[in-house]
């Protein structure tokens, strides 16, 4: 595949998503970057407005297998990963997989799951595979884990783990439609749901190549260097109890490569990480006590600051 061809595989999959997601193209080129990176997506926002829309969307645009998983309190790991059953016929214990395994997972609400429920999908977005007694099983490719959430001062929500925010490639937020966007939003409800008539138009094998173009992106020195420079910045300051990690680092760069292949080029440039700099690394960023209690450094904010210290590459 060379970069035509995959111009024209994203700029499909754009449309797509576009007639469902309306009037979001920024988040929409999030989502797509998260693929191409073979990363994982958390959609985090209030009720309505649109994250698991977004998840259904990538999931009907793509012809892989897709699996729904609605997180509650009461949701058991085994439910998620799967169990080891007796087989009277065959007189032996067999795995059965849960719905973990497939190409797309979408978990719904995920941080209505308790603690020990969500730590069941750090081995699968980490290494892509599920170990169960003594046994390992390998997740298909390509795999992506779509999770939506509520804001954790919502009823009924547990914070997701430090670890597992961190396997988040892409944290993002669909935020309220504008006026316009909201009106057709409204007239188009009572005609068809916004998935309805959306089909696939990318197969595993489109995927797995534009991933595998996605890779070969050029990023230079200078811009390596620029991405490390933010994260010292984070592990230093003064309001950050726990500043960004290397796989954070790791993260950028592959993000960086992703939607650059997505706008169409075969190299990186600074602006790639200012853009990615928010859902890539603010989701990750713990802020001190004191930064908590003055109610507006947030992570992103305290991003912000630093990125206004670090210098640019030219």
């Amino acid at each position: 595949m060379d970069l035509r061809e995959a111009s024209a595989r994203v700029g499909a999959l754009r449309a797509n998503l576009e007639g469902a997601v309306k009037g979001k193209p920024a988040v929409i080129d999030l989502a797509i970057t998260a693929l191409l990176a073979k990363g994982h997506l958390l959609i985090e926002d209030v009720p309505g407005v649109g994250k698991s829309t977004l998840a259904h969307g990538l999931a009907k645009s793509l012809d892989c297998s897709f699996q729904r998983i609605q997180f509650t309190s009461d949701l058991l790991p085994s439910d998620i990963t799967g169990v080891t059953v007796f087989n009277q016929a065959t007189r032996a214990f067999e795995f059965r997989p849960g719905p973990v395994f497939a190409n797309i997972v979408l978990a719904d609400e995920i941080n209505r799951a308790t603690p020990k429920t969500q730590s069941a999908l750090l081995e699968a977005m980490n290494e892509r595979q599920v170990s169960i007694d003594r046994a390992t099983y390998p997740l298909p490719s390509p795999f992506m884990l779509l999770a939506t959430q509520n804001p954790i001062e919502f009823s009924g929500t547990f914070p997701l783990p430090e670890s597992q925010l961190d396997r988040f490639m892409v944290c993002l937020s669909m935020g309220y439609p504008d006026a316009e966007h909201e009106r057709l939003i409204i007239r188009s409800s009572s005609e068809k749901g916004p998935l309805e008539g959306l089909g696939p138009v990318l197969d595993a094998d489109d995927v797995e190549a534009l991933q595998d173009l996605s890779s070969r992106v050029r990023v230079d020195e200078d811009l390596v260097t620029y991405i490390l420079s933010i994260v010292s910045a984070t592990r230093s300051h003064r309001s950050i109890r726990l500043g960004l990690s290397p796989r954070a680092a790791m993260a950028m760069y592959r993000a960086a490569q992703a939607l650059a292949l997505a706008s169409g080029r075969e190299y990186c440039i600074p602006d790639d990480i200012k853009t990615l700099s928010g859902p890539v690394f603010a989701h990750r960023i713990i802020p001190a006590e004191r930064a908590l209690e003055g109610g507006f450094e947030t992570g992103l904010s305290l991003l912000k600051e630093i990125l206004g210290t670090v210098k640019v590459p030219l």
